[in-house]
């Protein structure tokens, strides 16, 4: 355990400089291959809206329109770091938005996976915050905890219910011990254990899977299973994203790793 931690802090050391920027093109890469998706695809998801919610072209339209801009717009602002705050609420929404109209909030997986998606630009947005700046003005602060370390551990315990959607519970040995490792890492990072270390080993592991689970470029683009794995494949990046900057930022003070300094 004590050469994996010198190997992650010897890591850190080497990518400190890039490591976050890496994790921001990471975190809104589904936005952008969303937004882009829907500029190629605009009649096909204008009449998918329209016939679901029998809203009229018009309604469609805009929507799909205030999703394509919204989401390009978000990803431009976060990758030139200006008004992160509002690019990251302007997301959020976006998710929002898209559980409904997609039906996804009756999607066990596909809302999990959300949700870890709202872990990451939590994270992100605790990021763009200094220490000394709260949205949360007039709200009286617990100890020495500020609003950006609450963020962090909200978007720890998000982030998780990615690997949730990716346990097994099968018989095969092989899948039960991968269910245990991935269990136990997702366990550390939502409470704040060797967060830096159980990340790392997560970023790697989602990583492999990733490649392995969703090869979207095998598919003929003409086939629907193209466009599912390069869905899920982005996302998975995405979390990736939110992982990278859990390394980074380390988890908060609201964590085990912050009150061990302290016994």
């Amino acid at each position: 355990m004590g050469t994996a931690e010198d190997l992650a802090d010897q890591f850190l050391r080497v990518t400190k400089r890039f490591l976050p920027h890496v994790a921001h093109l990471c975190l809104i890469s589904t936005f952008l291959e969303d937004g882009i998706r829907m500029w190629f695809q605009w009649n096909e998801q204008c009449d998918y809206i329209n016939m679901v919610w029998h809203c009229g072209n018009f309604l469609a339209t805009v929507f799909v329109l205030l999703n394509m801009v919204g989401q390009l717009g978000g990803c431009i602002l976060v990758l030139s770091r200006k008004f992160v705050p509002y690019a990251c609420c302007g997301l959020f929404v976006l998710i929002a938005m898209q559980t409904i109209a997609y039906s996804i909030l009756w999607d066990l997986k596909f809302l999990m996976r959300n949700l870890a998606l709202g872990g990451g630009l939590l994270l992100l947005l605790a990021e763009s915050r200094s220490e000394g700046k709260t949205m949360f003005a007039g709200v009286p602060s617990m100890g020495t905890n500020s609003p950006r370390q609450y963020m962090q551990l909200g978007g720890r315990v998000l982030l998780v219910l990615m690997f949730m959607t990716l346990l097994h519970f099968s018989m095969n040995a092989l899948m039960i011990l991968q269910d245990i490792v991935g269990t136990t890492l997702i366990i550390l990072v939502a409470i704040g254990f060797k967060t830096k270390l159980a990340a790392l080993t997560l970023v790697i592991w989602l990583f492999a899977l990733n490649l392995i689970q969703n090869p979207f470029w095998r598919i003929p683009v003409y086939k629907p299973m193209h466009d599912f794995l390069k869905y899920d494949f982005f996302q998975t990046m995405s979390v990736i994203g939110g992982l990278l900057l859990v390394v980074a930022l380390g988890p908060g003070g609201v964590s085990m790793d912050e009150h061990k300094k302290k016994w």
